[in-house]
């Protein structure tokens, strides 16, 4: 059977990634998660000064580039996790903390570049379920299916606050959808590959929408672009 390659951009806190890992395991496809690729890139930052409430040195995150080295294991699960030269970061890098000074560090040209080549990489041979800001736009503008995901800013805030909680992590509501429209703000408007609906994307609303209805929405969506394929 012919295989495609599908981009799914949206929101932050949409549920990009749990469709995504679905739909990858349904079809048997390969999975990645382009945000991870930025926290892990911001937890690097976080960890080495570069980045922090005084302050933001783009200049040495910039020089650090060569010295930052990216990839996805499976896990006894079988699921994809991402690995910072060398350490597995999953959980490090799901911080509101982490969330706070992602954006920014996504704004950085040199940073995209890097990791869009990394991205171009891991899809060449398509199969591939890729989630992110930018992937129907920037990275697979040619992808066969393209998904833009989307959801009021309070009930994206309700589901990250409920994440958050469910971890461990203290944090108020009021922190969280400050955090949520921050982010919109700046990935919306960065020069760079900014935040935006690709014209021959889906969009799908999922404010009222369970996780189960979403994703067999998206899955007919790509056994119909499979399907075209064959024939």
């Amino acid at each position: 059977m012919g295989k495609i390659t599908i981009a799914i951009d949206g929101y932050s806190s949409t549920g990009k990634s749990t469709v995504a890992r679905q739909l990858a395991e349904w079809l048997g496809y390969v999975y990645v998660d382009s945000g991870a690729m930025y926290r892990a890139v911001t937890l690097y930052a976080m960890r080495k000064g570069i980045i922090s409430e005084e302050k933001f040195d783009k200049a040495a995150l910039i020089d650090s580039l060569p010295d930052i080295a990216l990839e996805f294991r499976k896990n006894s699960e079988n699921k994809a996790e991402i690995h910072l030269n060398g350490e597995n970061v999953e959980k490090q890098i799901r911080t509101l903390e982490v969330s706070e000074y992602v954006s920014p560090i996504a704004t950085v040209p040199e940073v995209r570049r890097k990791l869009v080549a990394l991205q171009h990489t891991m899809g060449e041979d398509k199969g591939v379920v890729m989630d992110g800001r930018d992937i129907g736009t920037v990275v697979f503008p040619k992808a066969e299916l393209k998904i833009f995901m989307n959801a009021s800013a309070r009930v994206r805030a309700e589901r990250r606050f409920k994440e958050l909680n469910e971890r461990g992590d203290e944090i108020t509501f009021n922190e969280v959808l400050e955090n949520v429209n921050e982010r919109d703000q700046i990935d919306t408007t960065r020069e760079d590959s900014p935040l935006r609906k690709a014209e021959d994307a889906i969009e799908i609303d999922n404010t009222e929408t369970n996780i189960e209805d979403q994703f067999h929405i998206i899955l007919q969506l790509a056994q119909d672009r499979i399907a075209g394929r064959v024939k």
